[in-house]
């Protein structure tokens, strides 16, 4: 039976739904996955059996710092390369080389944690820090070690990724964005070893669209966003749009589902553009209320400054939902800009108002008669729009269909390394 450790940040964390999904998918394949967790759990959302982790560095209890720290003495040949690349190659600063340093010894500890299970192969999703500790890991347990990169891991925090890749059996990637940027980024890496795996959502075949909204002129129109209070999500842009709103006299809510460490400073601005009662922040939505959220929504916006290709942005499609995006990443390869949602400029407060508004007046029905056909027609057009929207999502970013073909990849993939190290001795292995 094969035997693959699965390791993430924090597992299972419920905005990516995505890995217990891949591991229930290699678990229906007859694959051992042992599931690890770099980051305590929370106790909320480590109930269920089939997501508790099997393995949890932190905290780490001094034998196992001991007994890592000797192992790394042992099979220092294996290592030997990383630890030069951290302490003499590169741009890093001392601060980032330090934490490498520390990312080894942890690597070294998850080895001794698996040690004796049988550990054929070790995959780990995203690109930060949890990945040099699965490279290290893997290196000490003489097996191969592949990665799963969305966003941010690689355009923003992509901190030590050519040694990563270059040691990868192969990498895993959301979009053909990111595919294209790993090639022109590091041009001596395999190119065969980057697949896209494409994210996905659960659509129905029998899905239908609600009637058309069309509002009228005194109607506040409803947008909502989705997404951790995190810097990098912006969400302040979002505020100031809605402040230029306001000032225009626009009737409109805007209901932002999320927490994060941005909380505090969203409020505050939320209070200093006079916008208390219009955007409300209304923390963390269980999934089973989202769908309401996204009925009552007239536009379902992301304001994102780095995205892989996001869920929120396939579940709002998937429910025939308006989408309003930046044109950065993987994004346009979903929303394809007037066919199945809108995109604007990224960065581009204007042009993010001025698309806004345009879909606004698109679903408003002003009071004179002779206009009214018109205004009822470019509803019908947005309906076209939003059943593009699904048609998009049920080709293209359907998850029983992705996991599927993830589940065919990642097995073909690892069988072959099973065969040809059939000794755990690293000595006889290079012979």
């Amino acid at each position: 039976m094969l035997t693959v450790a699965y390791l993430t940040n924090q597992f299972p964390s419920a905005v990516e739904p995505y890995v217990i999904e891949e591991i229930e998918e290699l678990r229906s394949r007859g694959v051992r996955v042992i599931a690890g967790s770099v980051r305590q759990p929370r106790g909320a959302q480590s109930s269920s059996v089939n997501c508790a982790p099997e393995v949890v560095l932190q905290p780490l209890a001094i034998v196992i710092l001991l007994r890592a720290l000797w192992l790394c003495v042992r099979q220092w040949k294996r290592i030997s390369p990383l630890i030069t690349r951290v302490a003499f190659r590169g741009g890093e600063g001392p601060v980032k080389r330090l934490k490498a340093l520390a990312h080894t010894w942890m690597g070294a500890c998850y080895a001794v944690l698996l040690e004796g299970r049988g550990i054929d192969h070790i995959h780990v999703h995203h690109g930060y820090f949890g990945s040099w500790i699965a490279m290290v890991a893997a290196r000490l347990l003489g097996v191969e070690f592949s990665m799963t990169l969305h966003g941010s891991d690689l355009l923003l925090h992509a901190t030590y990724l050519d040694a990563k890749l270059q040691n990868s059996a192969f990498c895993l990637t959301v979009s053909e964005y990111n595919r294209r940027y790993i090639r022109q980024r590091y041009p001596d890496l395999d190119a065969e070893k980057v697949i896209v795996a494409r994210l996905g959502v659960e659509v129905s075949e029998h899905a239908r669209l609600a009637a058309p909204r069309v509002q009228t002129k005194g109607d506040p129109f409803t947008i909502l966003a989705v997404g951790r209070l995190h810097a990098v999500k912006d969400h302040a842009f979002l505020v100031r749009a809605c402040a230029q709103l306001h000032d225009r006299g626009v009737p409109f809510e805007c209901l932002i589902a999320g927490d994060g460490p941005e909380r505090r400073n969203l409020e505050s601005l939320i209070r200093q553009c006079g916008l208390k009662g219009r955007v409300s922040l209304l923390g963390h939505v269980p999934r089973e209320q989202m769908e309401s959220l996204q009925d009552r929504a007239d536009l379902v916006v992301l304001t994102s400054r780095s995205e892989g290709i996001p869920l929120v942005l396939m579940e709002a499609m998937a429910r025939g939902k308006i989408v309003l995006a930046p044109a950065i990443t993987g994004i346009p390869e979903l929303v394809i800009a007037g066919q199945t949602g809108f995109l604007y400029e990224p960065g581009s407060l204007d042009d993010f108002v001025d698309r806004l508004l345009f879909i606004r007046s698109l679903q408003q029905a002003p009071d004179h008669p002779e206009i009214r056909p018109y205004i009822l027609s470019a509803a019908r057009q947005l309906d076209w729009v939003r059943h593009a929207a699904q048609l998009q999502v049920w080709h293209n970013f359907n998850r029983s269909k992705n996991l599927e073909s993830f589940g065919d990849v990642f097995v073909r993939r690892i069988a072959p390394q099973t065969e040809s190290i059939p000794d755990e001795n690293f000595v006889l292995q290079q012979i």
